[in-house]
């Protein structure tokens, strides 16, 4: 039987807590790009209501404003996929879909989907609040 030196034991205890270290660091890194990702689903749910009042309010289409609407909503798929948050995530890859071209799309799909952006902005605060339980309690996604 081996024994363990004083020095293998001081050195196995310094590697552990370097690893120890090391994880606390990357779960806060996780935790801060959640957090970024889910507030940019609101900030862009909340960029989406302006254009569709816009849209409502002219009855002129944008192609631009679309394009960079289906950009952000599929930027956000892919990082939020990155983080684990795979409900969320697709549905801002189909939303990003529907801005890319609305009529490929039908109706039907789009309601089973559940991309109403009341309720992508809800499951986005919802889920803040779990990640910072002393700051999610007090928001409220927009009517």
């Amino acid at each position: 039987m081996t024994m363990i030196s004083d020095t293998s034991l001081w050195q196995l205890f310094r590697h552990l807590r370097q690893w120890l270290g090391n994880l606390s660091r990357a779960r806060q890194q996780r935790k801060r790009e959640s957090t970024e990702a889910l507030r940019a689903v609101v900030v862009a749910a909340r960029h989406t209501q302006a254009y569709l009042r816009q849209l409502q309010d002219t009855g002129k289409q944008q192609h631009a404003t679309e394009a960079h609407l289906a950009g952000l909503w599929t930027e956000l798929g892919f990082r939020l996929g990155d983080l684990g948050l795979a409900k969320l995530a697709k549905r801002c890859d189909i939303r990003g879909r529907y801005w890319a071209n609305p009529d490929t799309l039908d109706e039907d799909f789009l309601e089973r989907a559940d991309i109403g952006l009341e309720r992508m902005e809800q499951m986005a605060l919802q889920l803040l609040a779990e990640i910072e339980p002393a700051r999610g309690r007090s928001r409220k996604p927009a009517k």
